[in-house]
């Protein structure tokens, strides 16, 4: 899995990782108290991210079905999120990784899932 363009996927996921756990690590250590929910969910971005760059490095049939659950969970969550910060933005006082879509990071949130599931699909059909 970790070969042609699923080389760029893990490099993204491996990025997103960084930047979500880095950044919920600082919100959450000295602002939590400001937006709980919205830092949380950074957080959990960062580990549902990280999971799957793991479960693309690593690959295999069972890392491909663990990271294709993973990003059915993802988009998921970006869609709920996203949906949720519009609905009711007083519920984030401060913006997660995917709110609005992933607005704050170029929709690449929104992108990454879809195109890791439709990568991940394809790579199931090669084996066949």
């Amino acid at each position: 899995m970790g070969t042609g363009p699923g080389k760029l996927l893990v490099t993204l996921y491996g990025i997103f990782t960084v930047g979500a756990a880095s950044r919920s690590i600082v919100q959450l250590t000295t602002r939590y108290e400001e937006a709980p929910l919205a830092y949380v969910l950074s957080a959990v971005a960062a580990l549902v991210y990280a999971f799957i760059t793991v479960a693309l490095v690593r690959g295999g049939e069972g890392a491909r079905k663990a990271a294709l659950v993973c990003c059915a969970a993802e988009l998921l969550g970006v869609l709920t999120v996203g949906t949720w910060t519009l609905a009711d933005p007083s519920a984030f006082p401060d913006a997660t990784v995917w709110s609005d879509y992933g607005m704050g990071y170029l929709f690449i949130p929104l992108a990454l899932p879809v195109t890791g599931l439709l990568w991940l699909r394809g790579a199931a059909r090669k084996r066949t």
